[in-house]
């Protein structure tokens, strides 16, 4: 991109949400990071750049340029020690979020921009959270916003989805981020029909040869709203929400999504889920990979739109600042 308005590395890239959203607001992507080798496919087709590997290693780190505007990451929660230090001081050694503190140190980016799961707050006793902030603000020197929003609420597409994200300024530059505000609610005018193909999919979507398709015909009646197999039962969303898509979707019984068209009792297609995460499907590009690797990439992705609105909030406070 020519005369790009920010720069922006993307860690834990999976298949670049971030970097759609903030390539659509006149950012460069300088350096990516991912560590699973289809993700990797996924976003070199729609990138035109390979994520680079494990970023715990050194030799990756070393490779991030030394200057850039924003931290992007979808980081994995894990479980932080707390080392009891005299003042309440944290240890975030051995967890992945000890790799995105490392950066931040070294580089001192303006904004740090964090997307995980709703539960990070109250994971561990609130203790994951806790060193989280800690490590931002005191260790350093970030001012600090977060907020937990739902896909359906806050980006107008018709999939239940919870999701905190962390917005963090750099104090070394005076911020004035009195008037920071995350995005309010929108209306949700989409619904599921918005997004699902209505022509008879591939065979291979369809139950109607499963040992269980009697079970199903009885739980799934309406073809408007999206329900969920639960292993051995059907969970009908009465909200007329798709559920919050996982990353364990494709691989067999559990929290498969599944629909009734005019062809029958199916479930979702990739294609489809990547739609419910907000991707533009006239310009998304799907490798020719395991189907059940496009659902996890499709689990586990941010919802693109939703991540525009924060960083359209936080680009606005940078901006102003003239830095």
């Amino acid at each position: 991109m020519n005369n790009p308005k920010f720069t922006f590395i993307d860690l834990f890239a999976g298949i670049g949400g971030f970097h759609f959203a903030l390539k659509e607001l006149r950012g460069k992507c300088v350096f990516a990071s991912e560590w699973d080798k289809n993700a990797q496919k996924t976003y070199e087709v729609n990138h035109n750049l390979k994520p680079l590997g494990d970023i715990t290693k050194q030799e990756i780190k070393d490779q991030i340029p030394e200057k850039f505007d924003i931290l992007c990451a979808g980081f994995p929660c894990q479980a932080f020690s707390i080392a009891g230090h005299q003042k309440g001081f944290s240890d975030s050694r051995g967890t992945l979020f000890f790799d995105i503190e490392q950066i931040v140190k070294k580089h001192r980016p303006k904004v740090v921009f964090l997307e995980n799961v709703k539960n990070l707050v109250s994971h561990d006793k609130g203790n994951t959270f806790k060193v989280i902030l800690d490590i931002l603000e005191n260790k350093l020197n970030y001012q600090v916003f977060f907020k937990v929003m739902n896909t359906a609420e806050y980006a107008n597409i018709p999939q239940n989805r919870e999701r905190i994200f962390i917005v963090a300024f750099n104090k070394d530059h005076n911020f004035d981020t009195s008037k920071f505000d995350f995005p309010k609610k929108i209306k949700l005018t989409k619904s599921i029909h918005d997004i699902l193909d209505k022509e008879k999919q591939e065979d291979i979507y369809y139950y109607d040869k499963s040992k269980y398709i009697s079970q199903l015909k009885e739980a799934i009646k309406s073809k408007d709203t999206i329900y969920q197999w639960r292993r051995v039962y059907v969970r009908e969303n009465k909200n007329k929400l798709c559920p919050t898509l996982t990353a364990n979707m494709g691989t067999g019984g559990h929290n498969v999504p599944l629909l009734l068209d005019d062809y029958g009792i199916r479930k979702l297609t990739p294609k489809e889920c990547f739609a419910f995460q907000g991707y533009d499907m006239r310009s998304f590009i799907m490798p020719n990979i395991a189907k059940s690797k496009l659902y996890m990439q499709a689990g586990n992705s941010v919802t693109m739109p939703l991540v525009k609105r924060v960083a359209e909030n936080f680009l606005r406070e940078i901006g102003r600042a003239h830095v």
